[in-house]
């Protein structure tokens, strides 16, 4: 397991298509992309009820963490859990795969199981479950373009169309009705290791634009 930088920036439409022709020129899709390059991801995330997880973003604390459920293309035969850490600025996601049967017990708090789980993200769930009293909070959709760069392995997103659930936490129904989570805004996500190969870090200036702290759960919370 190891951290990685991870930076955001908010982009237009014209940044995305220049971005977008440069970056399939250099890098690969990600092995999730389907015929037109893109893909949709479901998140269902899990607070308590005093709201943790939302509150440490945007108070800014510097080591906080959030669990999700989450799956592709609204293909519920593949789902993982993860869990995502963030220290000093550095990033960690780690993520076990689940059965749609094992989400559904967990959304109807048959949770029992876990404890004896092989995984062990598992079974820590399960106890921040238990000690921290974590939910199901919101569901959020996007739709995301991703390519890959082996060198510094550095992997770079393009999100669009951002909805929230509002107070629906119905994971698996394909049908979901979803609002936007405010302004149509584009997300350009940059993660790597060590380093960025100077070739991407080129591709990637953007004249005034500043990196942001936006995050999903907590724009999928603005209603709430």
């Amino acid at each position: 397991m190891q951290f990685r930088h991870e930076h955001k920036h908010d982009i237009n439409y014209l940044d995305y298509l220049i971005l977008r022709s440069k970056l399939k020129a250099v890098m690969q899709p990600d092995l999730n992309t389907n015929e037109d390059g893109k893909y949709q991801i479901r998140s269902l995330y899990f607070d308590n009820y005093r709201d943790v997880a939302l509150q440490d973003k945007i108070s800014g604390i510097n080591r906080r963490e959030k669990f999700r459920i989450r799956c592709y293309n609204k293909d519920f035969n593949f789902i993982n859990l993860e869990k995502k850490s963030k220290i000093n600025g550095l990033c960690l996601k780690i993520k076990a795969m689940i059965t749609k049967h094992q989400a559904a017990a967990i959304l109807d708090h048959d949770t029992d199981w876990m404890a004896k789980s092989e995984e062990p993200l598992v079974v820590e769930f399960y106890s921040k479950m238990k000690s921290g009293q974590l939910r199901p909070k919101t569901i959020v959709d996007y739709n995301r373009e991703a390519f890959v760069y082996r060198p510094g392995n550095v992997r770079i997103t393009i999100d669009r169309d951002i909805r929230t659930g509002l107070f629906s936490t119905d994971l698996f129904n394909p049908d979901l009705p979803t609002v936007a989570t405010g302004d149509q805004q584009i997300l350009l996500e940059v993660k790597y290791d060590q380093f960025i190969p100077e070739v991407i870090a080129n591709i990637i200036q953007l004249d005034g634009r500043r990196q942001t702290a936006f995050s999903k759960y907590a724009a999928s919370r603005i209603y709430s």
